[in-house]
């Protein structure tokens, strides 16, 4: 295929390679969740329901840390007070079609990544081109980091905590599969997006809507950000708010950093 010149493409050309490269990382999806609907069942026993087991990597890990300090913690029960029902017709089939989905866009991310790139790319500075294999890992990669994040941190503390909590013993949580399946959902890609924060300050920087002496005189309204995205995505407890504020802070950080680099790189291209 002949290599497109985008300085005589007309804004249809545009729109037209836009599609192209939309269907491209859609069928990437679609194929991904195809597979991962053949395979839902170990999908859903060994990673959606798994942070029910009182076995998961997390809780034991937690329930250690007690036991060290000789403090009593719902980590170490051997069940959760909750049960998965399901109260609709549909109910079963629409979480396994949505379970698939969300999976593809999840495995499929980075060709998505790299569809994106594929559309800007000819447009970029030829020094910027050189670096699209790095943009795609990098991005990748914290997305990734993001959804383990979200699954193996902020889920297994949502599900604890809103499992034991209890207003009156007249209650028991008997919990519909999609309110459960949202969570789960939710806790990792809101992790995985939150983990692009460093990718997002890079453009911001590049097009001049960021510098880095605007992201240190927002430090204090960053931390109060960080805050309430963190009441937001874990349950309404102390612990489970700073463990997620930690990492988002430590990005915000390296945004920094990283906006610092992009100022310098340009000071030095206009010299």
């Amino acid at each position: 295929m002949a290599k497109k010149d985008i300085n005589n493409m007309s804004f249809l050309d545009h729109l037209e390679d836009l599609r192209w490269h939309l269907i491209r990382a859609t069928l990437a999806i679609l194929i991904v969740a195809t597979v991962a609907f053949i395979f839902s069942k170990e999908i859903f026993k060994h990673i959606i329901f798994a942070p029910l087991d009182m076995t998961f990597p997390t809780y034991s890990f937690l329930c250690k840390c007690a036991n060290l300090i000789n403090i009593e913690t719902s980590f170490c029960g051997e069940t959760l007070p909750m049960m998965i029902q399901n109260r609709t017709m549909g109910g079963q089939f629409s979480a396994d079609i949505w379970t698939s989905i969300y999976t593809g866009l999840v495995v499929a991310f980075p060709y998505v990544v790299y569809q994106f790139w594929s559309f800007l790319k000819p447009g970029l500075h030829p020094n910027e081109q050189k670096h699209s294999r790095g943009f795609i890992i990098v991005t990748s990669l914290l997305f990734f980091l993001g959804v383990l994040f979200g699954y193996y941190i902020v889920t297994p503390l949502s599900i604890n905590f809103l499992a034991n909590y209890n207003i009156s013993d007249v209650v028991d949580n008997q919990i519909d599969i999609s309110s459960y399946i949202a969570l789960v959902r939710s806790s990792a890609l809101a992790s995985g997006l939150i983990f692009e924060l460093p990718i997002i300050i890079y453009f911001l920087t590049k097009i001049g809507l960021v510098t880095p002496e605007f992201l240190k005189r927002s430090r204090k309204f960053a931390l109060v950000i960080v805050l309430i995205l963190s009441a937001v995505i874990t349950p309404p407890d102390i612990a489970s708010q700073i463990i997620v504020a930690i990492p988002i802070l430590v990005l915000y950080q390296v945004s920094i950093y990283i906006s610092k680099i992009v100022i310098k790189n340009q000071k030095k291209q206009q010299a």
